[in-house]
């Protein structure tokens, strides 16, 4: 696909997965720009998006990453978007849900959603970065084969004198839950990563470094009997979003279901059933969907998008399952 439609894409094909800290230093290596931007493939940017957030990058001060605010599939806002260092005990908070005194959470969320601010720890799915700046950390560490890479690569940011910021005026969509299943093999990995950042940056106290250890390989080993199949829902109405009444027609014959048109709409169209709102970017832009999808956010709305010029729509339903295309 980024063959047939990017071929000004320099397009790195490996015969085997490396992980992502490896495949984003290859990468990294073959950049030539002043700024490097991380960008997981099931995220959806606004136009302005890369203008916006390098624009931020040149005038705040010691920056090193940079984020933004990231929205999943229900337009809800995702917490990783900023987070704080897990030391050992936010660690143990973390795992077992407890509040230990005085203890940071795990996510940030002292931080105002919409804010500008300095912060510990961004997500891996969007993070922008001067080159020479990453490069003098060395980049991320290939130990990590998925997940804990990116706190630590900000971990380091923070201990070379950097800061990372969290931008919240800049919104993305990021699905999730489509970089890896949430089966055994995601359980071992993200708590496998876990474990060794804890080990590389904080191991330190014999007694606690034993608790964090076991709490780790206890939860592992509970996470990885749990059932983290999604049970698709049952729409009862479609609406798409455009004016384009061939679409909608060819939408209708695919999923077998009356699909109303609309130009526009309004939280009162709403209703309680179960509802899904299909946008076409050949009529609204990833910046109009996006501020939609966070306006009509509800427990019973879903959302999917048909990209410009393409034959298929794209969307997930939950938070941190598999979304789907639906080509017709």
């Amino acid at each position: 696909m980024i063959e047939e439609h990017f071929p000004e894409v320099i397009l790195i094909q490996n015969n085997n997965n490396v992980g992502f800290a490896s495949a984003n230093n290859q990468g990294a290596t073959l950049a030539q720009g002043e700024y490097v931007c991380f960008l997981n493939p099931d995220t959806i940017v606004a136009p302005d998006t890369f203008v916006e957030i390098i624009d931020k990058a040149k005038k705040l001060p010691h920056a090193g990453l940079l984020g933004p605010r990231l929205i999943n599939g229900m337009g809800n806002y995702l917490h990783e978007s900023k987070r704080n260092i897990p030391s050992p005990l936010t660690s143990l908070r973390r795992l077992f849900g407890i509040k230990l005194g005085h203890v940071k959470n795990y996510y940030a969320d002292h931080i105002p959603t919409a804010s500008t601010s300095y912060v510990d720890v961004l997500v891996g799915a969007f993070m922008l970065v001067r080159k020479g700046h990453f490069d003098a950390v060395g980049g991320f560490d290939e130990d990590y084969f998925m997940y804990g890479e990116d706190l630590d690569l900000c971990y380091r940011f923070k201990k070379s004198g950097h800061q990372n910021y969290y931008i919240g005026s800049i919104v993305a969509i990021h699905y999730r839950g489509e970089s890896t299943d949430r089966n055994a093999t995601y359980i071992k990995r993200f708590y496998g990563a876990m474990r060794l950042f804890y080990k590389k940056h904080f191991r330190s106290d014999t007694i606690l470094d034993a608790m964090v250890s076991i709490a780790i390989r206890l939860v592992t080993a509970i996470q990885s009997f749990r059932n983290f199949d999604k049970k698709k829902r049952i729409i009862d109405q479609y609406y798409l979003i455009s004016n384009d009444k061939v679409l909608c027609q060819r939408i209708s014959s695919k999923l077998s279901k009356k699909v109303t048109i609309l130009q526009t709409m309004g939280k009162e169209d709403l209703g309680d059933t179960n509802i899904e709102i299909i946008f076409d970017n050949n009529f609204l832009s990833f910046q109009e969907i996006i501020d939609q999808m966070q306006d009509f956010r509800k427990d019973n709305v879903t959302f999917k998008i048909k990209p410009k010029n393409r034959s298929y729509i794209i969307g997930s339903d939950f938070s941190d399952g598999k979304g789907e295309t639906i080509i017709f």
